[in-house]
């Protein structure tokens, strides 16, 4: 079964210097229906104004995951780490027992596009720790390249939690993807148009995925992520 979150529908708030979209309950958005889904708890579409951002703040048992669509994410935390996030970037942070950091627009004239993504973590008080790994266009187009992973396989970034995140560039394309047994899916669409198994998708929409042994994934201009979830 394939179920549509059709982006329209989603959480939505303009602050000026923040456009964003939330696909589950955050915030002042709370939709009992979308808390979640599975170990996925967090996906918001953000659109960053020039030399603005998230001052610092805090987080703990937490899988945070950071996407960057178009522009550039400076990022810096209680651990020491201070980074730029571009395009094809891949960032995950540990909050665990508590982290301290900040999230600002890295330039003063482009806006920055991004989609933070929370995952539950398998148990509590990890140590707080972070990765960043850059995944080139030609490893993501036509093709589904696993980008986190629970065992950082393939060169993924390791997330603690039984969860595979791929991310694909499609135009004119499809790529395939087997379910184990008792496995979920979801299908976020961060740019562009797809269809999975004949259902047709466009940008910010999203498809949770059960019961389904494999999806065929079509795209037209798509930059798709797909969380294959226990």
């Amino acid at each position: 079964m394939i179920t549509i979150r059709k982006a329209e529908d989603r959480g939505h708030f303009d602050h000026g210097w923040l456009d964003t979209y939330h696909t589950f309950s955050f915030a002042d958005y709370y939709d009992p229906d979308f808390m979640g889904f599975r170990a996925l708890r967090v996906i918001n579409d953000d659109r960053v104004a020039p030399g603005r951002g998230f001052g610092t703040h805090g987080h703990r048992d937490m899988e945070i995951v950071t996407y960057v669509i178009e522009g550039a994410l400076a990022h810096r935390d209680s651990m020491g780490t201070g980074s730029i996030i571009h395009p094809g970037e891949v960032q995950r942070m540990s909050a665990g027992t508590g982290v301290m950091h900040s999230e600002m627009n890295a330039s003063l004239e482009e806006p920055v596009r991004l989609l933070q993504i929370w995952i539950l973590p398998e148990r509590r008080g990890i140590t707080p720790g972070y990765e960043q790994k850059e995944f080139g266009e030609d490893e993501r187009r036509e093709k589904l390249r696993l980008v986190a992973s629970r065992d950082g396989s393939e060169g993924a970034v390791t997330i603690h939690q039984d969860v595979k995140l791929y991310a694909s560039l499609l135009d004119g394309g499809n790529v395939r993807h087997d379910f184990a047994e008792n496995r979920y899916g979801w299908l976020q669409v961060a740019r562009g148009n797809a269809d999975i198994n004949g259902q047709k998708l466009k940008e910010g929409d999203g498809a949770a995925i059960a019961n389904e042994a494999s999806v065929v994934i079509k795209g037209s201009g798509a930059e798709i992520l797909l969380f294959d979830l226990n």
